[in-house]
């Protein structure tokens, strides 16, 4: 598992062109595994607004992970654009990047955290790795609907 001294994660800007090759390979991702009215990836600008708190992840200076939550309310918050280069997967970096998320929003003074993610087998580590973080299943929140196609988490931090 990478250290703290392997690691940088830090508040970022989603619009710098740094990250533009690997929101390529997220909404890629994305489009390519769910249908269409089922994608819920934001772009960069709509990550780039009051109330979203992005972070890139950076190992030994190279971009290689990005995550978000954006505030639902006061004390409930959502998890955005979680995304760790295939090729570092398998390495610990989601949790490590999971973790910071929960660490900042729980600072931020949210009490709770919910996520939507994919039932199709391309999400099946995600589904682990907030599992095995705490997060159970729960009904749709902040905007979305039933879909056969999206699992709903949440926990309390």
């Amino acid at each position: 598992m990478p250290t703290d001294a392997d690691l940088d994660i830090r508040r970022d800007n989603p619009t710098d062109p740094a990250f533009a090759p690997l929101f390529e390979r997220h909404l890629t991702l994305m489009w390519a595994t769910s249908p269409p009215e089922s994608v819920h990836a934001l772009d960069p600008a709509d990550l780039a607004v009051p109330g979203v708190r992005f972070y890139g992840m950076r190992r030994a200076g190279l971009l290689v992970g990005m995550g978000a939550f954006k505030a639902i309310d006061a004390t409930h918050a959502e998890i955005k654009s979680m995304h760790v280069l295939a090729e570092t997967r398998g390495q610990g970096l989601a949790a490590r990047l999971l973790a910071h998320l929960l660490a900042e929003a729980r600072a931020a003074g949210f009490a709770r955290m919910s996520l939507e993610t994919g039932v199709e087998p391309a999400f099946a580590p995600a589904r682990t790795l907030y599992a095995r973080a705490g997060f159970a299943p729960c009904g749709p929140f902040e905007g979305y609907r039933e879909d056969p196609n999206s699992l709903f988490m949440t926990r309390s931090l």
